[in-house]
């Protein structure tokens, strides 16, 4: 197993992952108002996100590699899109929780990705395929917001 490019599937989940957690600060707060029913969700995929990113961290650093504890591109585009979008939408509610949706799709991709690379150490693959697992389990919870109006 070629350890540089573990480390940089690594580093690219990590990416999203603080991708996942900058998104989450975006989430206005009278957002809740609305979605009760959501914010124990919620706050749940917040807290995982520290803990995949802390695992991250852990297995980059166990393997000698440099964390690279930034942001993506892709991620901060989208945020600002999330910005420019809220700020002419009607119903910013619905429009920031459809943002956390697909969020959590570009996660559960990059994820799958990485699984599928074949670059991934045993030990990496475990808990990648773990993360993924808490994943698509917060997606299912937020995927029928339409359901919920």
């Amino acid at each position: 197993m070629n350890n540089e490019k573990t480390v940089s599937v690594l580093n690219d989940l990590l990416n999203i992952t603080n991708d996942r957690i900058e998104g989450f600060s975006k989430v206005e707060d009278k957002v809740w108002d609305t979605h009760s029913a959501l914010k124990n969700d919620y706050d749940q995929m917040a807290s995982q996100s520290q803990t995949m990113k802390s695992d991250l961290i852990r297995l980059i650093s166990e393997r000698e590699g440099e964390v690279d504890n930034t942001t993506s591109t892709a991620g901060a585009f989208h945020r600002a899109w999330i910005d420019v979008k809220n700020s002419f939408t009607g119903n910013k509610d619905e429009s920031t929780l459809e943002n956390v949706v697909f969020g959590e799709k570009a996660a559960i991709n990059t994820y799958q990705d990485a699984l599928d690379s074949g670059d991934l150490c045993p030990e990496s693959s475990k808990v990648v395929s773990n993360h993924l697992h808490h994943l698509k389990s917060s997606y299912a919870k937020f995927e029928n917001l339409e359901e919920l109006n």
